[in-house]
């Protein structure tokens, strides 16, 4: 075997050790799948045999299925579907049943077997180890987490996950874990009955083996003819009110846009009512209904594989090779600024926090000890390293602590002639190789870089508000900016494990440009007459996660009002009068500034929020009556945003639709479940979507035409994936 050896000691007790060469991570592929079936004949034909330990040679146990050799499967499928669709069908099923073959065969080979979970086991690993008779768990392994994650990609747990969890904890436990990926530690999972122990990783096989030995005649508890389904099955007095509880609380959630959601609640509910083999071929037939949606491919493609490829750097300029960030200076120790600090300390980086004086400086400094004593509160981290990330942060109001950092972020507000000032007093004092970045999130890099004695090296590096909680950063590269430049502003983003796209300059860049669109149609209707609540839930049905106006909240409202002003002074006669300007200029006016003093298009009151009752006040002619449908306005919020990522990609702001894809998703929360908004045109059709937009601009506004290379991939229903293909 190639993935994995085999070894019986005197007692007959197989020990199998899954370890793929040349791989970092076990993964589930069609080798491995072909080997678990022949380890399973083997346990069940060698009297040799007595029970068996399926345990990892690498630090996680398994991460799952390889979903790139599945989407290699499903481009085939999808090819034969043109021409013999239950073929098709046939295949596909046959394909994605091969791994519940092997994992059933391994339960009922009629020997005992253990798995010993020595690391990470999540989607197909984690069902591995429940097809298993008994589960052990490492539990002085912090890293060990236990988990489902398909949902969070389109999919469904599909080798048994659906079936063996809820009869083990019933679906009431089982959900947050089937439908949320919720994962588990080893405590956990020993506490809830996942684990049949939590033991020392010194201790893992030992154990194991002993288990087997004491248990010969094991059977899974649903092989035995006693078993009743934890909580009640579907149609009893105390189960009935669960399964018909859960699909409204999924529907709740999700507003019925991820099919996955409700693939597992169907294969669930089904599958309670047949025994387990039956069970298993339903759940296939729902992982095989999910591949062959467009919602469910696009999500794979942008939230794993194109994710994947663009945190290893797959947007690293030609030539260019990795190198290490070791320390970092942060000028501006307000809110972005104290974020940015944090992450880099998190991630292991020196950090030199300044700000114009010391106590500026402190009190940034001062989020990274509230949110370290919050972890150790919470038993997320140990007070020893708390107190090592908080030191790793020098605050300061003094430059010349700057002499030797790798790379600066500038994060003063959104003022050209403060940034220059700054600019000029950092670039005073770091090194030749030092890149200088900004942390500006609308002012072109190259009239920032005007000010630099050395803009080759000058570049924009643009996180989101929360720094700790946003996952994306746009790398904005200027007019002079070097490939060296941008090649190091990877490093540092890689390095804090954040999802980096590289852009050219434009006012905006990529994401505030589309974001804004969002917030802007969110004003328009607002001000043509929509009711606010038709609009903010509009929105989120559309999978937004929130709506527009309690995005503007949640960015600040007085931002907004110096964003526009200053744009207003860049652009004089050229700026655009927007519908939503007299609106933020109102709410300026009055200052309700958003969440940050606890008044916006929101009124707060702690953690809870309602829609300010006077904002009826915006509609300019009165409400709307009859009030618009859903879908005008879902359509609306999609489209608007969807367009202006169109442009960005015609405009050559962006180069690769994965980057543009993720960036949507990441930076301002586009519908996930389209796989982003470039992914939302594909997954239409561009002549459909065209055809729609010019609807909406006749309707609406200007702000709804296309593009002119747009109508022309209209005219063959081109895709975005095709004409601009990945660079990698």
């Amino acid at each position: 075997m190639k993935h994995f050896t085999f070894e019986i000691d005197d007692s007959g007790i197989a020990l199998v050790i899954f370890d793929s060469p040349g791989r970092s991570m076990n993964v589930l592929s069609s080798e491995v799948v072909a080997e678990l079936a022949g380890i399973a004949e083997t346990f069940s034909t060698d009297d040799a045999i007595k029970g068996a330990v399926i345990t990892s040679g690498k630090a996680a146990f398994c991460a799952g299925a390889d979903l790139e050799e599945m989407g290699g499967h499903f481009a085939a499928v999808q090819s034969l579907m043109k021409t013999d669709p239950e073929g098709a069908k046939k295949q596909l099923f046959e394909t994605v049943f091969e791994l519940n073959k092997a994992f059933r065969a391994i339960e009922t080979c009629g020997k005992p077997v253990a798995a010993a979970v020595n690391g990470l086991a999540l989607g197909g690993g984690f069902e591995m180890t429940l097809a298993c008779h008994a589960r052990f768990v490492a539990s002085d392994n912090p890293k060990l987490k236990l988990g489902l994650p398909e949902a969070l990609v389109g999919l469904l747990p599909g080798a048994g996950g659906t079936q063996r969890l809820p009869r083990i904890l019933g679906l009431m436990n089982a959900a947050p874990i089937l439908i949320q990926g919720k994962q588990l530690s080893a405590k956990e999972a020993a506490a809830q009955g996942v684990a049949t122990g939590a033991v020392p990783q010194a201790d893992l096989i030992e154990t194991a083996k002993q288990w087997v030995k004491d248990n010969p005649k094991a059977k899974a508890p649903w092989d035995e003819a006693k078993f009743r389904y934890p909580g009640g099955a579907p149609y009893t007095p105390k189960g009935l009110p669960m399964f018909a509880g859960a699909n409204a609380m999924v529907r709740k959630e999700s507003f019925g846009n991820y099919p996955a959601m409700g693939n597992i609640l169907k294969a669930v509910y089904e599958g309670a009512l047949v025994p387990i083999d039956a069970a298993l071929r339903i759940e296939s037939r729902y992982f095989c209904d999910l591949l062959l949606r467009p919602e469910s491919a696009n999500m794979v493609r942008s939230l794993f594989l194109s994710k994947q490829a663009i945190e290893k750097g797959a947007a690293r300029p030609k030539g260019q090779t990795s190198g290490e960030i070791n320390k970092v200076g942060v000028i501006g120790a307000g809110f972005m600024g104290a974020g940015i600090a944090y992450v880099s300390a998190m991630a292991g980086m020196d950090v030199v926090l300044i700000d114009r004086d010391q106590e500026g400086a402190d009190k940034g400094k001062q989020f990274t000890i509230d949110e370290q004593t919050k972890r150790v509160k919470r038993g997320r981290t140990s007070q020893d390293k708390a107190d090592a990330i908080i030191n790793r942060i020098e605050a300061t109001s003094d430059y010349a602590k700057l002499k030797d950092v790798d790379l600066i972020v500038e994060a003063v507000f959104e003022n050209s002639e403060l940034k220059a000032k700054i600019t000029q007093m950092g670039e005073d004092i770091i090194g030749d190789k030092a890149v200088f970045g900004s942390n500006t999130s609308t002012i072109p890099i190259s009239d920032l870089a005007k000010a630099s004695k050395r803009p080759e090296n000058y570049i924009g590096i643009h996180f989101f508000s929360p720094v700790h909680k946003m996952m994306l950063v746009e790398i904005i590269k200027g007019e002079k900016t070097s490939d060296y430049a941008i090649s190091r502003a990877l490093d540092f983003v890689i390095r804090l494990r954040k999802v980096p796209i590289v852009v050219e300059d434009t006012r905006g860049f990529y994401a505030n440009r589309c974001v804004m669109r969002y917030i802007q149609e969110g004003y328009n209707m607002l001000s043509e007459g929509v009711k606010p609540a038709l609009i903010e839930n509009g929105a989120k049905m559309a999978g937004m996660p929130v709506g527009p106006l309690a995005l503007q909240d949640e960015v600040a409202i007085d931002l907004a009002y110096k964003v526009m002003t200053q744009t207003k002074a860049d652009l004089g006669a050229q700026y655009p009068v927007n519908k939503g300007d007299p609106i933020i200029e109102a709410m300026y006016g009055a200052e309700r500034y958003g969440r940050k003093n606890g008044k916006g298009f929101y009124v707060y009151n702690g953690r809870d929020k309602q829609l300010w009752d006077e904002l009826d006040q915006f509609a300019v002619g009165g409400l709307q009556e009859p009030q618009p449908d859903v879908q005008e306005v879902k359509d609306r919020v999609l489209y608007a945003q969807s367009i202006e990522a169109a442009r960005t990609m015609m405009e050559g702001i962006v180069h690769d639709p994965r980057e543009a894809d993720l960036g949507s998703i990441f930076g301002w929360g586009f519908a996930p479940f389209t796989g982003g908004a470039i992914s939302f045109i594909d997954m239409i059709g561009t002549a459909k979507f065209v055809k729609r937009a010019d609807e909406l601009a006749v309707s609406y506004g200007p702000q709804f035409e296309v593009p002119k290379a747009m109508r022309d991939m209209a005219k063959t229903n081109e895709r975005f994936y095709a004409r601009f293909k990945p660079t990698v």
